[in-house]
């Protein structure tokens, strides 16, 4: 989406879908100035009827070699701060997504494990929603961040502590032979 004209007059002028009723912030490799201008026009014209969601709020998508680049979670906390408001999540580590699987599929949490490389979203939801989590260290989490967390006398930080690790998700690949 382009600015609709060279000055910010121009920007607030531009015509609107009025059957928006939601602003929906993921993952864009083309997110822009534009494009935040929009969703804030959005959900100031519907006030607390128009929903802010946001996927996730993964600060930093992990790449080879140690590198990385910004997640979902830097856009959805632009638009928060342009709009003054929290958007709700529905990905993890909000428990909203296991709960519609969870409801659509009869998962039994006791029988469910949660795999994943992150303490603060998959870790975190696998040990909200009652299932065993399994950490894998091929991704942004190092195990002595595990073990400060396992160390610590603060419940929240116990939350991050995964039931099990693997060095890496092929570790996995003997078991499911099984």
């Amino acid at each position: 989406a382009a600015l609709p004209g060279p000055t910010p007059a121009d920007w607030v002028q531009a015509p609107l879908d009025p059957a928006v009723r939601a602003v929906l912030v993921g993952f864009d490799e083309h997110f822009s100035y534009a494009k935040l201008c929009q969703a804030l026009r959005y959900l100031l014209r519907g006030g607390p009827d128009c929903l802010l969601v946001g996927t996730n709020r993964d600060h930093r998508l992990p790449l080879e070699g140690g590198a990385g680049i910004p997640g979902t979670g830097c856009l959805v906390k632009a638009v928060e701060t342009a709009a003054q408001r929290e958007a709700f999540i529905v990905g993890k580590p909000n428990r909203f997504m296991f709960d519609c699987v969870a409801g659509e599929f009869q998962v039994d949490p006791a029988r469910t494990i949660m795999v994943g490389d992150r303490l603060d979203t998959d870790i975190l939801m696998g040990n909200a929603c009652g299932l065993t989590t399994l950490l894998t260290l091929t991704g942004v989490t190092a195990l002595d961040e595990v073990r400060g967390h396992q160390d610590s006398g603060c419940a929240a930080r116990h939350s991050l502590v995964p039931d099990y690790y693997v060095d890496s998700i092929a570790d996995l690949l003997p078991a499911l032979g099984e």
